[in-house]
């Protein structure tokens, strides 16, 4: 009998089911459920442009949807049973930490803070707490320099801490609240289980070692000590975490009951560990050493992988290198940009310019040489994630004249955006990861040929 698997990818905008066939790879079912909170689904504040929160409930009610309408998809499939589904795996973006209670439960779906921004879930591009980063960068490089050693020796407002301390000065309420704060990948994969109780969740490599400050070389997540120095308050927050970490691939637990018959799924099945979209992404996309994957949506995460046997250098401007996060036997080394698609969307959604959407403006574009139009821009519209690691960082257009065209803007934010990733490749080369092939994955790179030509005359790659 055939047997068969389901991922569940929670994006920014939207959770996807698909389901495969594992003997043969095959895509039997896919489903897209987008988040109906805020817009887009995102959580915004018209008062502090780096906010961007999510509803939990949204990761609850696109769970079930997906999971049932891909399982009736497969009903089209002679022979196919639910009972046939061997497995379940969840991705989600991250850094997207969520305070949750004693039992678990988000602080989001409890009555008292349904309408509280500071309780929701802190979405990945959420940059509130860059000043926080800013005081966690400078605290560490005075009593634990090795921790920013492993995370690029900047640490980022888009990270765990950042936004914990973010809370805790801008909602103490919500901190005081909070029992612990566990991630989106973490949450998920354990509500699945019926393991949610904060002291059962089986906390995930990939997010504690690339955004937590986590590595086993000091036993964990950062120590008491050193937290303190940041604000006492932070050391109830630490009591409450794990000194231990689960590489995906290995079971956070079996589905309960519960969660069996909301979905049809059969209980007792194994849930994966969970991980960040973009590391699974470069798996999906077969990522080994000397290849160089680009995760290419909203923003960009760019991923390499080496042997754990190798006498890798700490590289300046990346989010991390953490043993196992990406591939077993290896280490996984992440960087990327905090807006490509995003700047795209906000120019044709936002400034809406003469009507024209992504194909228009694109046919424009790809009639223009390279500059040609004379203008030169910046990317960093939702700051900057590698190589200078600053949130604070805004976007620039020079050369505007009266006479310039949206055809000639969008061409040159996908050139920008192009450099920022030639930035990020000479990066890893510099330290002696040999790029050797680059591979794109993700919704811009199979949709648009003209933004990978271009990318491709820039990085001087094929890609």
């Amino acid at each position: 009998m055939p047997q068969y698997t389901i991922g569940l990818d929670y994006g920014t905008n939207s959770v996807r089911a698909l389901l495969v066939e594992v003997g043969t790879g095959a895509e039997i079912a896919t489903s897209v459920y987008n988040y109906p909170h805020g817009e887009m689904g995102i959580l915004l504040d018209p008062r502090d442009p780096d906010l961007a929160r999510q509803h939990p409930r949204d990761y609850l009610d696109g769970a079930v949807a997906v999971i049932t309408d891909v399982l009736a998809q497969a009903r089209a499939v002679p022979g196919f049973s639910p009972a046939q589904v061997i497995g379940l795996g969840v991705d989600t973006t991250g850094s997207t930490p969520i305070p949750v209670d004693a039992e678990g439960t988000p602080l989001a779906l409890k009555a008292e803070f349904a309408d509280e921004l500071g309780a929701m879930a802190y979405l990945c591009k959420d940059h509130t707490g860059h000043a926080e980063a800013v005081e966690i960068t400078a605290k560490a490089a005075e009593m634990r320099p090795q921790y920013l050693a492993k995370c690029g020796g900047t640490y980022s407002a888009e990270w765990f801490w950042a936004k914990i301390l973010r809370c805790l000065r801008a909602n103490p309420e919500v901190f005081a609240a909070a029992y612990t704060w566990v991630e989106h990948a973490d949450w998920l994969p354990a509500v699945l289980c019926g393991s949610d109780a904060p002291g059962a969740i089986k906390r995930g490599i990939c997010a504690a070692g690339h955004k937590a400050m986590f590595h086993p070389a000091w036993g964990g997540y950062p120590d008491a000590e050193f937290l303190a120095a940041l604000d006492p308050a932070l050391v109830r927050v630490r009591a409450s975490l794990p000194n231990v970490a689960y590489a995906v691939g290995q079971a956070a637990g079996a589905l309960s009951a519960e969660w069996a018959a909301k979905t049809g799924l059969p209980a007792g099945i194994p849930v994966s560990v969970g991980a960040f979209d973009a590391h699974l992404g470069g798996v999906g996309s077969g990522i080994a050493p000397g290849v160089l994957v680009k995760i290419i949506g909203t923003s960009t995460c760019d991923m390499m992988v080496a042997p754990l046997a190798a006498d890798l250098p700490d590289i300046p401007g990346l989010c991390g290198i953490v043993p196992e996060s990406i591939l077993p036997g290896c280490y996984g080394l992440e960087a990327g940009q905090s807006a490509v698609g995003d700047i795209f969307n906000w120019f044709v959604n936002y400034l809406q310019p003469g009507g024209q959407g992504h194909v228009e403006l694109t046919d424009g574009a790809a009639k223009l040489a390279p500059g040609e139009s004379g203008l030169l821009a910046l990317d960093w519209h939702n700051g900057n994630r590698t190589i200078l690691v600053d949130q604070r960082l805004t976007g620039l257009v020079l050369g505007l004249t009266l006479q310039t065209t949206p055809a000639e803007l969008y061409r040159a934010w996908v050139e920008a955006t192009a450099f920022g990733a030639r930035i990020i490749m000479e990066r890893f080369e510099e330290y002696g990861m040999a790029v050797e092939q680059i591979i794109n994955c993700g919704g811009i790179s199979a949709k648009n040929p003209l933004v990978m030509q271009i990318y491709a005359d820039v990085m001087g790659r094929p890609l």
